[in-house]
C-alpha cells in the first residue's frame, strides 16, 4: 500500500471535480471515486466503465481536453484535465 504524497492532481470528468494520485489512469482515479459508467452505448444507451483495463477493447474511450477516442484505462491523469463521456 503507497502513502499519498499530498500531490493529488484534480480534474473534471462531465463537469464534476475529482481528484487522483500522479501516474494514474483517468479509469482507476474515477473508479476510486465511485463513477461506475464513463458512457453509454451508441443504439441502446447501456452503461459502459472498462472490460479490458489493458487498451484491447474500447468500452472506457472519453475525450480528453478536447481529443476524442481517449482510452481511459491507458491515459495517466494531468492536473487540469477536463474529460467528458464520448457521444
Amino acid at each position: 500500500m503507497s502513502e499519498s504524497t499530498g500531490a493529488d492532481l484534480s480534474f473534471t470528468f462531465n463537469g464534476d471535480c475529482y481528484e487522483g494520485a500522479p501516474g494514474q489512469s483517468i479509469a482507476a482515479a474515477l473508479m476510486a471515486s465511485g463513477v461506475r459508467e464513463l458512457r453509454t452505448t451508441r443504439f441502446h444507451k447501456e452503461p459502459r466503465l472498462i472490460f479490458c483495463g489493458i487498451g484491447v477493447c474500447f468500452d472506457c474511450v472519453v475525450v480528453v481536453n478536447g481529443v476524442a477516442n481517449q482510452r481511459a484505462c491507458l491515459v495517466e491523469i494531468n492536473q487540469g484535465d477536463e474529460i467528458v463521456s464520448s457521444k
